[in-house]
């Protein structure tokens, strides 16, 4: 049912796309805007427990009432409640499309154009950036992306349900918001960003394996092993390597942030990404979604089959 369930839910997604308006987790992000604002006046005052105080309140709540509600249910209206949260949680055509925003300009030569659209993607300073290094912050971040917005909450959809996959795009939603090392989130965004590493590490690899699958096996595994450990996060880099091995282009290097200047690891193997390699990073993790629902569909079909033999 949980493979019927992400197909139905993925189908939905390349059908309808993003909704424009009251998305679930628009609400969620201003809910949690207007909470940290209330028990983080002070960063010097507000500590780690107000910030996994108010990470459980946001999180634990949706999540009991969830898993409470798919509870009671079955049959039908079980599949129709676990392929809407699928659709909430996954944003596989809206990845695509804030990709292919950054590459349309970038291909004809309007640079301006896609600074401005890759400035809504990442968090580097965009202003100053050539066509290659555009390029390559746009492969990163569908890449990366593809992870935390596509098949973490796939995994987690698969091991624990609706309430695994709500689990997870909450801890994830409230890690984009609050898990920064500022003054401001130094303390209070530890929880966020620690449990949020912790809900992507087997998902994070296992993107990385299947970047690696669906692409140049060899060189995304070896990129993976040699490069996946140098970045601070504990996940990211493992799937920026194996995407970028897999691609066969180079990305990442320096990078400015809050205008001083961030020596990155480099990933991949091969020429340095461009403009035709955003799309070519979009293809990979639609691949790669593929690849998760006929795994998922043949897990689901393994026991009929045994039981036939």
């Amino acid at each position: 049912m949980s493979a019927i369930a992400i197909l139905l839910g993925l189908l939905i997604d390349h059908l309808v796309g993003e909704p424009r308006r009251w998305h679930p987790l628009v609400g969620f992000g201003k809910v949690a805007s207007k909470l940290e604002k209330i028990a983080n006046p002070n960063s010097e005052i507000a500590g780690k427990l107000p910030g996994f105080i108010c990470w459980a309140f946001m999180v634990l709540i949706p999540v009991c009432a969830v898993a409470l509600l798919v509870g009671q249910l079955s049959g039908l209206a079980l599949i129709v409640i676990n392929c809407l949260v699928v659709y909430f949680v996954v944003g596989l055509k809206s990845l695509a499309e804030h990709g292919r925003r950054v590459a349309e300009p970038l291909l004809v030569g309007d640079l301006q154009g896609a600074r401005e659209q890759i400035a809504m993607m990442v968090s580097r300073d965009t202003a100053n950036l050539n066509e290659q290094q555009v390029a390559s912050a746009t492969c990163e971040s569908v890449l990366e992306n593809g992870s935390d917005a596509i098949f973490a909450a796939l995994f987690w959809f698969l091991v624990l349900g609706a309430p695994g996959a709500m689990l997870y795009r909450g801890a994830n939603t409230l890690d984009a918001m609050w898990g920064y090392k500022t003054d401001r989130y130094h303390h209070f965004g530890w929880a966020a960003a620690r449990i949020d590493d912790g809900l992507n590490w087997l998902p994070a690899r296992l993107t990385a394996l299947s970047y690696a699958l669906m692409g140049n096996f060899s060189h995304g595994l070896d990129c993976a092993r040699r490069q996946g450990g140098l970045t601070h996060s504990p996940n990211a880099g493992y799937v920026m390597a194996a995407g970028a091995g897999a691609l066969n282009i180079t990305m990442g290097g320096a990078a400015i942030y809050g205008g001083e200047e961030h020596q990155r690891p480099v990933f991949g193997a091969g020429p340095l990404a461009e403009a035709v390699d955003i799309e070519r990073a979009i293809i990979l993790v639609q691949r790669t979604s593929v690849f998760w629902v006929v795994l998922a569909l043949g897990f689901s079909a393994l026991p009929v089959v045994l039981v036939w033999l």
